[in-house]
């Protein structure tokens, strides 16, 4: 595993928790970084992205004003701030890297995957 996710938990509606995402063996700082979700049974979605040097990300929208992605002070790290939970955002989420500058909101154009850490909102 080159990507270990961790942060995950039970929370309740309403409520906060930051993923973290950090590199085992090599460095990501300079790829793009994402996140994606899977709800149970689902497929895996896009949430968010972020460039490599930090500067241009973009979220899915269901959470556009909730959830804030943001890289480390090495760019190695990124990490996903959620506030204003929902039950609808339960799921495993899994960071990505992309070796490009931006990032994207397909699944099949990232190179690495953390192996996934669980966000459990209740109601």
């Amino acid at each position: 595993v080159q990507l270990q996710a961790s942060g995950g938990g039970l929370v309740q509606a309403g409520g906060s928790l930051t993923l973290s995402c950090a590199p085992s063996g090599r460095t990501f700082a300079y790829y793009a970084m994402g996140w994606f979700r899977q709800a149970p049974g689902k497929e895996r979605d896009f949430v968010a992205h972020i460039s490599l040097d930090g500067v241009r990300s973009q979220y899915v929208d269901s959470v556009k004003g909730r959830f804030t992605i943001s890289r480390g002070n090495a760019k190695n790290t990124v990490y996903l701030q959620m506030s204003s939970l929902k039950p609808e955002d339960t799921a495993v989420y899994y960071c990505a890297a992309r070796d490009s500058y931006g990032g994207s909101d397909k699944m099949t154009d990232w190179n690495y995957w953390g192996q996934g850490t669980q966000v459990t909102v209740s109601s």
